[in-house]
């Protein structure tokens, strides 16, 4: 099964707004591992003013100009194909 690299990964963040965040999460595995982002609560990623996803695939995920919507959980999933996929649940809070 995939594993996170907790060492590799982010933990929990506070980001003044209006700045860049990027997320990282590091899965190790074989095969390869696939990771993909999601919301805890399933709403959208505001990658950018003009870009918005329900799913991000990559090892990490840049957000820009943050705002108070973009605060709350981020789950990064990673799965390779054999069971259980894991997730690592990553806080971003806005100052």
């Amino acid at each position: 099964p995939p594993n996170i690299d907790d060492s590799l990964s982010s933990s929990d963040v506070i980001v003044r707004e209006g700045s860049n965040v990027t997320l990282k999460c590091r899965a190790t595995g074989s095969p390869t591992p696939t990771v993909k982002w999601k919301r805890d609560d399933n709403s959208k990623i505001a990658i950018n003013r003009s870009l918005n996803v329900l799913e991000w695939e990559g090892n990490s995920i840049e957000i820009t100009k943050i705002s108070r919507l973009d605060m709350g959980a981020y789950l990064c999933i990673a799965s390779n194909g054999v069971p259980p996929t894991v997730s690592k649940r990553i806080k971003v809070s806005v100052d």
